[in-house]
């Protein structure tokens, strides 16, 4: 059965991005930036850190 463990949307709004990230484990969370890849890596590890301990 599929289970979805979180969910992501991502926006470019005025040359800025937002990502935004929500998980049962770990809530709402935000993540702002004028550089792509360093949000996306944020909200990455960040994941990585809290899908670690659900397993």
């Amino acid at each position: 059965m599929d289970e979805t463990l979180c969910t992501i949307e991502v926006l470019r709004r005025n040359e800025k991005y937002i990502a935004r990230v929500h998980s049962q484990l770990g809530g709402f969370r935000e993540y702002r930036g004028e550089d792509f890849e360093e949000i996306l890596e944020q909200f990455v590890l960040d994941l990585q850190e809290e899908f670690e301990t659900y397993s």
